[in-house]
Order: C-alpha cells, then sequence, then structure tokens
C-alpha cells in the first residue's frame, strides 16, 4: 500500500502550509530520508524527507499551493502500486482551487475521481493533472499519460496544453515602428509562504489601528564613548562586545517599565495590560523578516539581553527559530541604520500598541552651550496606536528612551 507524505505540523500556530518546490518528479526513486520537497508555512521554512524507500507514485500539491496541516501531499510505494482512492480524494478535496470559469462554446468536463471510467475505460489521472484538464477543458481520454501504470500526471496536461497553444496561435501581426511588447517584459508568481504573511499582516495592522509616528534625534556621543571603553573588559567576561543596538533595546525595555500603556495591547475593545516586557526584535533575511521574542526581558542584565538578541538573530538567519519564539510579543524594535536609513515609519506589529523604528546615527556638529561640538546623532521614530495611547504620552515615552541613551550610565544601575 502507497505512503502517504503528509504536510506538517510547523507550531501550534500553523494553519495552512504551502509546498516551496519539489526536488523529484514523479516516477522518480527515492530513499527514506532523502529530501524530497521544501515547505513553509507563516514564517518557518523546513525540508521534507521521505518516510520509506520506492518511487513517488504521485505528487498530489503542485508547488506554490497551500493547504492544512495533515494533508497528504505526495505518495510513495512500489512500481505500479496503486494510490488508495479514497486517500486521494481527501488530497484533492484540500487543495485550494479556484472557480471554474469554462469557456462559453466549449463543452464543459466535470470533475471525476482520480481513476474513473468513461464508457467502460478506466482513466488514471493525478489530482492536480485533473484539475489543469478541467480548467482548460481538455478531455482526458485523448491524454497519454507516462505516469506509473499509464498515469496521467501535470506534465501531461502541460505538454497537451502546449501541442494545442501551437497548434490554434495566429500568425502574430506585423509590429509597428517603435512598438513594444509590454506583456513580453511581465512575470507573474503566486504570493506564497513568508512573503504571504508578512503582506497579510502589514495590510491588516494598517487597516485595523489608528498608526501615528512621530520622530526624535538622541546625541549618543557619551554612550558610544561607554561601548567603546567597555568593550575590551566586557568581551573577556562575556566573550562578546556590547552593540548599540543592546543599549536601544535596554533603554526600551526601561522605559516601558516606566509607561506601562506602551506595552498592553488593545483587543476587541479591551486594554490588555502586561506585566512583562516580552521584546521582539526584527531580524531581516532574503525572503522577508522575521521576529524573534526576547521573553520577560525587563529580568535580563544588559550582557544576557546581548547574548539573546545575538542568539535569536543567529537562529533566525540559520531557519531555526520555532514557532514560540517568534509569538507573543508585547513591543517591538525595528533598525535600518545599517542600511543608511534616517528616519522611517514603522508599521505596527498587531496587536502591539508601539514599534521603535532607529535609523543610522551620524556625527553633526551641534552647539553645547556657546560651543560648537562634534556629536553622534541617532535618529529614533516611534509609530504608536492612536486608539490606545494619545500623542502626548506617547512622546514622552520616546523622550524617555532618548534619556537612557543620551545618559547610559543610568541603564546600568
Amino acid at each position: 500500500m502507497a505512503i502517504n507524505v503528509v504536510m506538517p505540523k510547523l507550531g501550534m500556530a500553523m494553519k495552512e502550509g504551502t509546498v516551496s518546490v519539489w526536488n523529484k518528479k514523479v516516477g522518480d526513486p527515492v530513499q527514506k530520508g532523502e529530501l524530497i520537497a521544501s515547505i513553509n508555512s507563516e514564517k518557518i521554512e523546513m525540508e521534507i524527507e521521505s518516510p520509506a524507500e520506492g518511487i513517488l507514485l504521485e505528487i498530489a500539491v503542485d508547488e506554490g499551493k497551500g493547504v492544512p496541516p495533515g494533508t497528504p501531499i505526495a505518495y510513495i510505494g512500489q512500481p505500479d502500486e496503486k494510490v488508495v482512492s479514497g486517500a486521494q480524494e481527501e488530497a484533492a478535496a484540500s487543495i485550494v482551487a479556484e472557480p471554474e470559469v469554462p469557456a462559453p462554446a466549449s463543452p464543459q468536463v466535470k470533475e471525476t475521481p482520480s481513476h474513473v471510467t468513461i464508457s467502460g475505460e478506466k482513466v488514471k489521472i493525478s489530482p492536480v493533472a485533473r484539475k489543469m484538464a478541467a480548467e482548460a477543458n481538455l478531455d482526458i481520454q485523448t491524454l497519454a499519460g507516462t505516469g506509473p501504470g499509464g498515469r496521467i500526471t501535470k506534465e501531461d496536461v502541460q505538454k497537451a496544453l502546449e501541442n494545442v497553444s501551437q497548434q490554434s496561435r495566429p500568425e502574430p501581426p506585423a509590429r509597428k515602428e517603435n512598438e513594444t511588447n509590454t506583456k513580453a517584459d511581465q512575470a507573474s508568481r503566486p504570493l506564497t509562504g513568508m512573503r504571504k504573511v508578512i503582506a497579510e499582516r502589514m495590510h491588516s495592522s494598517l487597516q485595523n489601528s489608528a498608526q501615528l509616528t512621530i520622530y526624535m534625534k538622541a546625541d549618543i556621543t557619551e554612550l558610544k564613548t561607554l561601548q567603546a571603553q567597555s568593550a575590551a573588559s566586557v568581551k573577556r567576561r562575556f566573550g562578546e562586545k556590547l552593540t548599540i543596538t543592546d543599549f536601544i533595546a535596554r533603554a526600551t525595555i526601561l522605559a516601558l517599565q516606566v509607561h506601562p500603556l506602551m506595552n498592553s495591547a488593545l483587543i476587541d475593545d479591551s486594554i490588555h495590560e502586561r506585566n512583562n516586557v516580552h521584546l521582539g526584535m526584527a531580524v531581516a533575511l532574503e525572503k522577508g523578516l522575521v521576529v524573534p521574542v526576547i521573553n520577560d526581558a525587563e529580568k535580563l542584565s544588559l550582557s544576557q539581553l546581548s547574548a539573546s538578541i545575538r542568539e535569536l538573530a543567529k537562529k533566525a538567519r540559520e531557519n531555526q527559530l520555532g514557532s514560540e519564539e517568534m509569538t507573543g510579543s508585547t513591543f517591538t524594535i525595528t533598525n535600518l541604520g545599517a542600511y543608511g536609513v534616517e528616519h522611517f515609519t514603522p508599521i505596527l506589529n498587531p496587536p502591539e500598541a508601539g514599534i521603535l523604528g532607529v535609523g543610522a546615527a551620524e556625527d553633526q556638529p551641534v552647539y553645547r552651550r556657546e560651543n560648537l561640538e562634534r556629536r553622534s546623532i541617532l535618529p529614533i521614530s516611534l509609530t504608536f496606536d492612536h486608539r490606545l495611547v494619545d500623542g502626548a504620552p506617547a512622546a514622552v515615552f520616546l523622550k524617555e528612551i532618548k534619556g537612557y541613551l543620551e545618559e547610559p550610565f543610568s541603564m546600568l544601575v
């Protein structure tokens, strides 16, 4: 009996997983433990191993398709082994299909099971191939299957569509001078995985909150001096130097304890106040961004906080974060200073009340009393939910962070 390869559940909050890429084709031999596909869900990506040795009999979920956890995405067995019809029906039902809109003049092709009998003849066809054929109004009786046991595969349908397209393609009209084919320069792909989740959450955030951003500049000259003076001793004791980001995180945590409303959330017309600071630190990745969370950050020393930031950032870039390490934040920090950005307007990470944006520090001439001095100025911005926090208390909170950064020794006591 063929073995199901199912969509795994990557964390308690997972509702849907997407197949990013198939490493094997139908009919390919696979070994137990061999990587056969890559999947992603929300902000987690992982590779799928074959649960058994055999032949990849059928791919039930195409690349870019999303299905719930536990849905069969492929079947592995012996050559010419039949896939259990019930399992195929379950897989087909789990795939989210777009509405079928047949052409008015073409006969409508009704969906049939993977093994159907038409005019006394059994037709073997995979669920994905059946869906593609139905959408294109192809008669599956005219298709030649190249899969195990003559099964019609996705590739067979694609080949048939190419043949039909070539036969029915009219002569292209003569192109006018200076006329360009804009469609030739366009490419499209489905919005899936991490990018899809980010798109949905950011759009929802802007639609469901009243966001306002305010800006300040902090003089971090003394902070950079303290960082440089303590670098050698800190590295000798703890193995790593403290970064400006570590101090910014520490200042934010202390400010949140003084202004607990910025550490709260508005959920279903109720204000949820949090006693502990669960600090989210946005990390940019090649395919998007993630926000690992430092739980109970107020209980950590500066060196412990620094170690947690480094560890979570490393795990994020190596795709080793668990779903529990990316949920439950009460406030977030996002830093674009490394890219030369000054002020920007970060978008809230729902349901948080605020998010701190950090820009690039620059040396600027500044008058102090009657003297013109060279000072290091750091731009910071605060986006907050105006439904929960008014402008004045938000400004006081941001000024609190600014104060800690300008008097860094206050963060050490």
